[in-house]
């Protein structure tokens, strides 16, 4: 992956330097009503495309952040559910105790000796 990246960077870096040699000629660019600036052509778009490079990291860093904060919601959400379930399992298990305590205790095996006999004849 790191030669991919290599050879991406290389490409563009590449194209940019064969596009400043190219073009040279001085241009005006109007920003403002009496604020105007004249440099090279390639100059003044090499910056531009930095400056949306600049501003799509921006807009990733926002973006990422944004999850974050969705995420954290998500976990919140998630942590309540657990505790629900805990408390809800804690119930269940206390009440199937109650009902082990009312239903009639089993024979032991010693008892049950002589229904066996009565089953093997």
């Amino acid at each position: 992956m790191k030669q991919i990246n290599f050879i991406v960077i290389f490409v563009i870096a590449l194209a940019l330097v064969l596009f400043g040699i190219e073009n040279t000629e001085p241009v005006l660019i109007h920003i403002a009503k009496g604020l105007d600036v004249e440099a090279p052509l390639c100059v003044e778009l090499i910056m531009a495309m930095g400056i949306g490079a600049v501003l799509a990291w921006v807009f990733s860093v926002w973006a990422q952040v944004q999850g974050y904060f969705t995420v954290g919601k998500q976990v919140q959400q998630r942590e309540l559910r657990i505790q629900e379930l805990e408390r809800d399992v804690e119930r269940y298990r206390v009440e199937l105790e109650e009902q082990s305590l009312l239903l009639p205790a089993s024979p032991s095996p010693t008892e049950e000796g002589d229904s066996s006999q009565a089953y093997a004849q």
